[in-house]
This record gives C-alpha cells, structure tokens and sequence, in this order.
C-alpha cells in the first residue's frame, strides 16, 4: 500500500498543473506572487499530491467548483513547503459550507453543570477526518491576508499539530533542544498575550490565540505567513522557532 501511494504521487508530481488552476492560484493566493520560482514548482507539486487524496464536499447546498477546491488547497499546501511531509495524514475531507455556520457547542460549567447551545464558525479542524471552512471566510482571509488572519492557515496549522500526537503545539519539537527553546518561546509569548488580553492591550497576535496553546500556534501560524515584517519585530523569538519548523522566511520576500 505504501509504495503504492509512493508511485502514485511521484506520477503526480511529475504532472503539470493545469492553466486554469494556476489563473485561480494567481488570482486567489496573493501570497503566491511572491514566491520564488522554486517553490512555486514544488507548491504545484503539492496541490496535485492534496486534491488527489484529499475530498472536498460541499455543505449547506454550496457546490464545489475548482475554484474553491484549488484556492483551499494552495494555502494549506503553503504550510507544507520545504518540509518531509504525508500530506496531512489523519485528513480525509473538507467540507465546505457558503458561509459562517452553526456548530453545537458544549460548555462544561463549574459544578459539573453542563450548558449546550450553537456557536458561530468560520471553520475547525477535527483531529481524525476533516476540515471544515466557510467559503465566504476563505475569500475574505486570502483576498487581504496582511491582515494576519487567514481560516485555512488556522484550521491546517491545527492539522500539522494533531499529527503530532498531542495538539499541544508538539509538532515544532523535532529534537529534545528544539523542544526546550519552543517550550520556553511558547509559554513567554503565550502567557504575555494572555495578560495583554486580559488587560485589554493592542496585540499583533490575535486575542483567540490565548485560549490554549494550541490556539497560539495555529494564530501565530496566521501572523507568520501574514504579516511577518511585524510579528519578526514584535515576537522575534517566537519568529525564528516558526521559520525553523516550516523552513520558510516570508519576511524576506
């Protein structure tokens, strides 16, 4: 089954990408413009690899078209570049409603009381089987993603932390030294965002990544690839443990 999968996608790798796909990547994934050619051809080998073994389904009576197919695939694959990677492994699916849907939602009260309602989303990341996104918050968050906010960067960054076992933020611990320096840059930023919130400061990191841990990796995966100018400025520790995990240096481009 392995080398299976190994012939298959070293078949694909050697396909072009289409010219229609490559006019929406263009028009949809500012990010994409500046790339150096080299990782262009590498992210096109990717996007082939993803939307070959990755299904998307359309939910909410949304059709899935190539456009909204390729758009979410070039930017998860963005996280992918340069790096040893099987394509998000415990992925199967992404569903995609048209816009911001309803998810239940279960809130464990002090007491043991337990309260049940419906929550807003734009999108989540299931450990084990899909992804799921909202249409309308994929082209808002791609079309201006300087803003530092970017749904299929957050749900895929949650991905590459659940196939490191623990979604605790481990996938950037790839050695017991690598694991020291990102405990110590992850509680220093982590905690100072949490009082920054909590005492209603201006942040560059977005206020949701103080939920948890891994919320701060998945938000700070946001600011790196959206604005990485800033967040080198402001976080540069928490910059350099980024650059090293995804092999990229987008405030050079």
């Amino acid at each position: 089954m392995f080398g299976l999968k190994k012939w298959r996608r070293k078949r694909l790798a050697n396909k072009q990408l289409p010219a229609k796909w490559l006019a929406i990547i263009e028009r949809n994934v500012p990010c994409y413009r500046r790339l150096p050619a080299a990782d262009k051809e590498e992210l096109h080998r990717h996007i082939l690899i993803f939307l070959d073994e990755k299904r998307f389904e359309g939910c909410g009576g949304l059709q899935i078209t190539d456009e909204i197919k390729v758009t979410i695939a070039a930017q998860a694959c963005i996280l992918l570049l340069h790096r040893e990677t099987d394509y998000y492994p415990g992925l199967s699916s992404i569903l995609v409603y048209p816009q911001a849907y309803l998810a239940p939602k279960i809130e464990f009260l002090p007491g043991g009381a337990v309260m049940e309602g419906e929550d807003i989303r734009s999108g989540e990341s299931w450990r084990h089987g899909s992804v799921v996104l909202s249409w309308d918050d994929v082209r808002h968050s791609t079309a201006d993603i300087q803003n530092g906010h970017n749904v299929v960067l957050h749900e895929f960054a949650h991905q590459l932390d659940s196939s490191g076992g623990r979604r605790d933020s481990t996938p950037v611990l790839r050695s017991h030294s690598s694991y020291i320096a990102w405990a110590r840059i992850l509680q220093k930023d982590y905690h100072k965002l949490r009082q920054d919130v909590m005492c209603n400061r201006d942040t560059l990191l977005n206020n949701y990544g103080a939920a948890n841990p891994a919320e701060f990796f998945a938000v700070a995966t946001e600011c790196f690839f959206g604005q990485p100018q800033e967040l080198q400025e402001l976080h540069p520790e928490l910059y350099e443990e980024l650059k090293s995990f995804y092999q990229q240096d987008p405030a050079r481009l």
